[in-house]
C-alpha cells in the first residue's frame, strides 16, 4: 500500500480558513478570556474564577431558591448545546492526542454532551530529519467523552542508509523506507479536578500496537544480523500513562499553560522503526504549551529514548533523546497549522538533528 500523502495534506487545506470568534460553552475558550478547556477537560480555574465572581455579587441562596417550577404559561428552559472547542490537542506521528512525539492526556474532538461518539479527526504531518524523511496520515475518533481510538501511517525513508549497508556489508537491502501501522487506544481515567481538587490533573491511560512493514525483509537480506544485537520482532505495543493540568493564574498572564507528564514502557527500537526487541523499557516524556493569544499556541516536548539493541559501528548506534518546539496557529475551530523543529540525535546510523515539520489537522 502506498498512499498520496501529499496530495492527502493539499485536499485538507480547502477548508475554509477563519479567524477564531467568541463562543460560550464547551471547550471553546472566548475571545479577550483565559479560559479553555482542551480535549474534554472539566472547567478549568478561569471558568471557575468567572463563576465565583457573579456568584459573590448575588444574594445567597438556600436549596429551595435553584428549585424552578415552571407557571403554567411558561415553557420550560432549555439549555444551549456546548459550542465546538479549539481543535486541541494535535496528533503525534503516532496517530494519537498530544503535540507532535509526545501525548497529552487530554482527548481529541470529543462528542456533544449527551451524545456518545464524537466526530473524526484527521491529521497529514510531514517531517524532514536531516538525511531521513516521515510522512504520517492519522486518524483518531473519541467514544463517550472517555475512549480516543487512533490509527498513524508513518513511512519514514532510510536516507543513507542502505547505501552505508551496501558500502559496509556488499548487501542491497532492496529499499529505501520502511512502513509502520500504529493502532492506538487511550482511556480517561480521571478528569481534570477530580475529587472536587482543583490542582488534580487529568489522567489518562494508552495502548499502542505497532506493526512494521520492512524491517523483517532487511534482516533476512542481511542474514539475521539484526537478530544477533537484540532484534525479535517486527510488532510489540507500548503502554502508556500521562498526566496534563491546565494553569491559568497571574504568573501565566492569565493565558492557559497546559503541563503534561508521562511514562511509557516499550520494547521498540527508535519507535518501532527498526523494529522490537525482547526486553522492555520504562522511559519519561512531557511536554508544556502556553497559549500567548487565542489562535497561537508554543510548545516544547521531551521524549526519553531507550536502547533495545547492541551497536553495529557505523550502521546502528545508540539512540538519543529527542526534543522538539512547536509552534501552532488555531485557524478556526475544526483547524490547527503546526510548525516545528526537533533535536533528535542518533536515529539508526547518523544524527538527525534540525529536522523540521509541518501538521495540518482537521476536526470535523
Amino acid at each position: 500500500m502506498r498512499i498520496n500523502f501529499l496530495a492527502a495534506g493539499l485536499a485538507a487545506t480547502v477548508f475554509a480558513i477563519a479567524p477564531v470568534t467568541a463562543e460560550e460553552g464547551g471547550r471553546y475558550f472566548p475571545a479577550g478570556e483565559a479560559a479553555i478547556v482542551v480535549g474534554g477537560s472539566p472547567t478549568l480555574p478561569s471558568q471557575q474564577a468567572v463563576s465565583a465572581d457573579l456568584d459573590s455579587a448575588r444574594p445567597k441562596k438556600d436549596l429551595l431558591d435553584y428549585v424552578v417550577t415552571p407557571s403554567p404559561t411558561e415553557a420550560p428552559k432549555v439549555e444551549a448545546p456546548a459550542a465546538k472547542g479549539p481543535p486541541l490537542p494535535f496528533h503525534t506521528i503516532e496517530g494519537y492526542g498530544g503535540g507532535a512525539i509526545t501525548p497529552m492526556a487530554y482527548l481529541v474532538n470529543p462528542p456533544k454532551k449527551g451524545d456518545w461518539l464524537g466526530l473524526p479527526a484527521v491529521a497529514f504531518s510531514n517531517v524532514v530529519a536531516g538525511r531521513k524523511n516521515l510522512q504520517a496520515f492519522t486518524f483518531t475518533e473519541n467514544l463517550f467523552g472517555r475512549i480516543e481510538l487512533g490509527y498513524g501511517l508513518d513511512r519514514l525513508g532510510l536516507g543513507s542508509l542502505p547505501g552505508d549497508i551496501e558500502n559496509a556489508t556488499g548487501v542491497d537491502i532492496g529499499r529505501s523506507d520502511v512502513w509502520m501501522h500504529n493502532f492506538n487506544v487511550r482511556g480517561s481515567l480521571l478528569e481534570e479536578g477530580a475529587f472536587g481538587a482543583k490542582w488534580f490533573p487529568a489522567i489518562t491511560a494508552g495502548a499502542h500496537f505497532k506493526i512494521n512493514e520492512g524491517i523483517n525483509s532487511i534482516n533476512d537480506k542481511l542474514g539475521g544480523a539484526l537478530s544477533s544485537i537484540g532484534y525479535d520482532r517486527p510488532w510489540g505495543v507500548d503502554y502508556t500513562l500521562t498526566a496534563s493540568k491546565t494553569i491559568v493564574d497571574t504568573w501565566t498572564l492569565n493565558r492557559p499553560l497546559i503541563v503534561s507528564a508521562g511514562m511509557r514502557d516499550s520494547e521498540a527500537s527508535n519507535l518501532g522503526f527498526l523494529g522490537f526487541g525482547g526486553d522492555r523499557h520504562l522511559t519519561f516524556e512531557g511536554n508544556v504549551a502556553y497559549l500567548p493569544t487565542d489562535w497561537l499556541l508554543v510548545a516544547y516536548e521531551f521524549r526519553q529514548k531507550s536502547n533495545q539493541y547492541s551497536q553495529i559501528p557505523g550502521l546502528v548506534g545508540r539512540e538519543d533523546n529527542w526534543n522538539a518546539i512547536d509552534v501552532s496557529w488555531i485557524i478556526n475551530k475544526n483547524a490547527t497549522l503546526t510548525a516545528g523543529w526537533g533535536a533528535l540525535g542518533n536515529m539508526v546510523n547518523g544524527n538527525e538533528n534540525g529536522a523540521w515539520w509541518l501538521q495540518l489537522k482537521i476536526e470535523f
